[in-house]
């Protein structure tokens, strides 16, 4: 059963991650809240599609799904709202993992199961968390950029929503890789364009003004900003290889279609699938979940493609 309310969802665990405690009820009716970030980025929805796959497939869920409307203000109602209800669990991808805790918090007081995926929430004790590794898929694009222009190049970082978990990772993992190498790769312009892609095309458009000469590279902390600047760079037509990060359906064709040079796939399903799993293993048989589950993004070109998880959803 499906409900589209003030409430969350929950994803499912990766087989080895738990670990088995004594069998409670492995047929209880549960109730569980997911909340995501904003369904106007097709990440989450991806994501909720899953989840709700998933809940079919286990049997006896009923997920009440809100949607954060990309404020931690709604989503903190949410979730408040999820706690009067007496949810049995509650997945949640949080906006901020800074703002997003006193509400966590208050659900964890409230003695209801917290699994995030996704995106983390900082300095709360929740059950557990089922992510990719940001920093290694910034890494990524980093290495990706190494890779394509060995010989150095100029580079554009478009970041993320400010205050979210990815944003900082992501952002984090390419410095990582192109930081000790900055005799040759150059950032000569970061900005944040919130994840969005109308933002993305707006703050290229603003940055290609202001430069002289062309970067080399425009590298974005989400497909949604990448797309939006290769618009902009081909309207301009403009020879600047441009990286995503998420693996989007619409990304992989233009990859495959020689648009964006690459993105970044880290396999946002199984993600939410293993979350699901985790949090009604723990509530149906009380198994325990690990701490922290990682996934490890890839890079995703025109020749690796196939190893995308979306591949099947182009036409």
């Amino acid at each position: 059963m499906r409900k589209l309310s003030l409430g969350l969802v929950a994803p499912l665990a990766l087989a080895g991650a738990l670990t088995a405690t004594p069998a409670v009820a492995q047929d209880q009716e549960l109730t569980i809240a997911e909340s995501m970030p904003w369904f106007g980025f097709p990440f989450f929805v991806h994501m909720d599609k899953e989840i709700a796959a998933k809940a079919e497939e286990l049997g006896g869920i009923t997920l009440i799904v809100t949607d954060g409307d990309n404020e931690a203000a709604k989503q903190s109602a949410d979730v408040e709202a999820a706690i009067t209800q007496q949810v049995d669990g509650i997945l949640i991808s949080p906006i901020d993992s800074v703002a997003m805790a006193p509400a966590i918090q208050e659900a964890v007081d409230a003695g209801i199961p917290v699994f995030t995926i996704d995106r983390r929430v900082e300095g709360v004790e929740i059950l557990g968390h089922v992510g990719a590794d940001n920093v290694l898929g910034g890494e990524a694009q980093g290495q990706l950029i190494v890779d394509t222009f060995p010989d150095g190049a100029t580079i554009v970082n478009l970041q993320g929503q400010p205050g979210s978990s990815p944003a900082i990772d992501r952002n984090q993992g390419v410095h990582n890789v192109l930081d000790p190498l900055s005799d040759k790769y150059q950032f000569i312009a970061e900005q944040t364009a919130l994840f969005q892609r109308e933002e993305g095309a707006n703050v290229t458009e603003s940055i290609l003004a202001g430069l002289e000469e062309p970067p080399d590279v425009i590298v974005a902390a989400n497909d949604d900003m990448a797309l939006g600047a290769l618009s902009v760079v081909q309207e301009q037509g403009l020879d600047i290889a441009v990286i995503g990060f998420d693996a989007l359906p619409e990304a992989l064709a233009s990859v495959r279609d020689g648009g964006l040079l690459g993105t970044i796939e880290q396999f946002p399903g199984g993600q939410s699938q293993a979350a699901l799993e985790a949090l009604v293993s723990y509530l149906r048989e009380g198994v325990q979940p690990e701490p922290v589950t990682l996934l490890t993004p890839i890079a995703i070109t025109a020749d690796n493609i196939d190893q995308a998880e979306r591949l099947g959803e182009l036409e």
